[in-house]
């Protein structure tokens, strides 16, 4: 299993709009593509952290899932137009993806 971890940093005072609209592309986007919410969270910077970085992190079952995921993203025309409104909310060069392996336990 991996965890998919999409990061920005939102600019002062933009906080809960990005917020906002993280929310929005799971409710509207992220559903369309196949993500399962159960499986996605969004986190925001608290101790030890930038207080404005936003995570979301999605736990898939394979890098397959993942690019399956990934290519039915770049085929949505509403994907497009979602960054268009969180763009003025995100310091810019900020954004970054990190793809996780998470480790059994035993």
């Amino acid at each position: 299993m991996f965890i998919a971890r999409w990061q920005i940093d939102a600019r002062f005072g933009h906080k809960q709009e990005a917020l906002e609209l993280m929310r929005e592309w799971e409710r509207e986007i992220g559903a369309k593509v196949g993500l399962d919410a159960s499986r996605s969270s969004i986190a925001t910077g608290s101790i030890g952290a930038l207080e404005a970085t936003i995570e979301n992190n999605v736990t898939v079952d394979s890098l397959a899932e993942l690019e399956r995921i990934f290519e039915a993203i770049g085929k949505n025309p509403a994907h497009a137009a979602w960054g268009k409104k969180l763009e003025p909310h995100v310091v810019s060069g900020t954004s970054r993806w990190s793809i996780l392996r998470l480790v059994p336990m035993s």
